[in-house]
């Protein structure tokens, strides 16, 4: 993976932290293929770009949501034409300034490129609960911290 390449990767995946934290679900699903899939914290599956806006309308028509705060931890090229990247997140509650822990998640995006473009293929939300292990989500949540300053 060149470094150009890494850079468009590294935006794509912002665009999508934007969209949410606009609120816009046009924004948000924008970057997605026609045929992309997201998976959200609960678990949710949601496939076609039509149909990620059309859930994410509901979601920011019913819902206060938190502002992401993302840190990309791996891009790797898998195919000349697809990508991989990692990402850890947080939250921030509407009228708050610092992350929630319990919202904590670990982002996976599958990146194409078509014609020379990246897109989303795949958009998932793992939630990263590190269950029995207090120090972990202690850690996760202060390198996210870091990026409130």
């Amino acid at each position: 993976m060149n470094g150009q390449q890494e850079i468009e990767v590294r935006a794509l995946y912002q665009q999508l932290l934007e969209g949410w934290n606009q609120r816009s679900a046009a924004a948000m699903a924008a970057p997605f293929t026609e045929e992309g899939e997201l998976i959200g914290f609960d678990g949710s599956q949601i496939t076609r770009r039509a149909e990620i806006a059309s859930h994410l309308e509901q979601i920011f028509s019913n819902h206060l949501t938190p502002a992401y705060v993302g840190k990309v931890k791996t891009i790797r090229l898998l195919s000349p034409e697809v990508v991989g990247l990692r990402a850890m997140a947080g939250m921030v509650p509407p009228g708050q300034t610092d992350i929630q822990p319990n919202l904590n998640t670990i982002h996976t995006m599958i990146a194409v490129n078509r014609e020379g473009s990246w897109l989303v293929a795949l958009f998932q939300n793992t939630p990263a609960q590190f269950h029995g292990r207090p120090e972990m989500v202690q850690e996760f949540t202060d390198e996210l911290r870091q990026l409130l300053r």
